[in-house]
């Protein structure tokens, strides 16, 4: 029985699907002005893995990730960097799959773009102003009006008054409350446009999430998710659209990611410690950045720094060395009453509890470096490949570069440097298979003499940023 953290709620509940069998999920995804830093990354990690939790359990899941494709800062620097929207956007939005499936996220049911939905946000707003529940200003722009819809604040569990006190609004004599919100903005010189009512513009932000909400999962459906980050105002913004304009309930259960720090201090722009997907991929394996957010519960901060990404790294060694020596082997129904299944699953209904799933994942390792049963050894990566991990064959994982200086040794280099040193011993040139060993440690790579010759592999990444 899967039970899920309702924000809204702010408990743990037991999932109950609207349509028995089927789950429709909307999550909140990435404004396309800049490359995708390790936020976003944990986005994209966190709720590839619930879609995957669900289909496992053979749910009919439609997930959705949109894609925000207007917006002021997508405007402000297409002019600053004297390049069309078009192009600007484009440009991303190919950056951001490539982070994604870098990192083995899954390509979402549908990935909706805000430009090509401005007719379904019109048609909201017009609802909103028909029911009295939003304004146009004499400015041109179209305002929510907070004050009329009873439930706002529910989200982030504050009145009114307290977000009046507690929010820094911006004071805007167009607006009839502080903390009315954007619907609509009219047309400014240079920018896209939209014929509408209310006369020329562009939607707000809030808006959009409603409408393509609604348009791909109807008016009411399971799962919101997003950053914690999106609570308030965004989420709470769009239940007061989405609920005003139908009059009945938006989302059933809000799920929302913890925020990310870096060295224990909130991950900024201004404090210089910003990192993005492709920065961190220049030094360790995908498999380990992903590795690496699943190890913290979705909802706890995840605190980055080199040395967790370095401990991550050796952490899935220890799974891919259990594997070592196996070969690949097909994939296998999961018999989840197996001990260690039963485990993974209570883990994994326990609110998505990827820490407690990974713990299995290390006893049954153990279990497999013991036995080296087959069974065994599928049943790990079956429940590997449920979190999106552990489907690499192994020497692929070990020998592929973990970093850009890494990268300099090619497998052919090392094999070549291997032939050489086994030249030297053959020749009892000893301090010339030294002189190879050590070349070759210097850049983190590790060679394994057997009786059946010797073997190599990367260590776990340990280059820094």
């Amino acid at each position: 029985m899967l039970k899920i953290h309702n924000s809204l709620t702010r408990e743990k509940q037991e999932f109950i699907p609207l349509t028995p069998g089927k789950v429709k999920i909307y999550v909140c995804g990435m404004t396309v002005y800049d490359y995708c830093h390790l936020g976003h990354a944990r986005v994209m990690v966190v709720f590839d893995m619930v879609q995957r939790w669900f289909r496992a359990n053979r749910f009919d899941v439609t997930y959705i990730r949109n894609i925000t494709d207007i917006d002021d800062k997508i405007i402000r620097r297409a002019q600053e960097n004297n390049e069309s929207i078009e192009a600007l956007t484009a440009r991303f939005i190919q950056a951001m799959e490539e982070d994604a499936t870098a990192l083995g996220v899954e390509p979402p049911s549908w990935e909706p773009r805000a430009t090509r939905h401005v007719e379904d946000m019109i048609a909201m707003i017009r609802i909103l102003v028909d029911k009295k529940l939003a304004y146009p200003a004499s400015n041109g722009d179209v305002y929510y009006a907070v004050h009329r819809f009873p439930g706002y604040g529910k989200l982030s569990g504050k009145s009114l008054d307290e977000l009046r006190a507690g929010e820094r609004v911006i004071v805007d004599p167009h607006k009839n409350d502080p903390l009315d919100f954007v619907l609509w903005k009219a047309a400014k010189p240079g920018e896209p446009r939209w014929d509408a009512p209310w006369g020329p513009g562009r939607p707000g932000w809030h808006i959009e999430c409603s409408a393509m909400g609604e348009h791909y999962l109807g008016e009411h459906f399971d799962i919101h998710g997003g950053g914690q980050d999106l609570q308030f105002p965004h989420h709470e913004n769009e239940i007061a659209q989405s609920e005003g304009a139908h009059g009945h309930p938006f989302v059933n259960y809000w799920m929302h990611n913890g925020f990310v720090r870096v060295n224990d201090e909130k991950m900024s722009k201004s404090l210089g410690n910003f990192f993005t997907v492709r920065e961190i991929l220049a030094h360790f394996q995908p498999e380990v950045i992903r590795f690496f957010i699943l190890r913290a519960h979705y909802r706890s901060p995840l605190n980055y720094a080199d040395m967790q990404l370095e401990d991550a790294g050796r952490a899935l060694d220890r799974l891919y060395t259990a594997l070592k020596g196996i070969g690949v082997h097909d994939a296998v129904e999961i018999d989840w009453d197996n001990p260690y299944a039963s485990r993974f699953r209570e883990a994994m209904n326990d609110d998505f509890n990827t820490p407690d799933a990974l713990a299995v994942l290390f006893d049954l390792a153990t279990e497999v470096n013991k036995t080296r049963l087959p069974r065994d050894i599928a049943l790990m990566k079956a429940l590997g490949g449920v979190l999106g991990l552990l489907q690499q064959d192994p020497r692929q994982y070990f020998q592929q570069a973990g970093s850009t200086e890494d990268s300099a040794f090619a497998p052919e280099k090392v094999e070549l440097l291997i032939q050489q040193r086994l030249v030297a011993r053959a020749n009892k040139d000893y301090r010339e298979a030294d002189r190879i060993r050590k070349e070759l440690m210097e850049a983190n790579i590790i060679l394994e003499d057997g009786p059946h010759g010797t073997t190599w592999r990367r260590a776990a990444g340990l280059s820094t940023l």
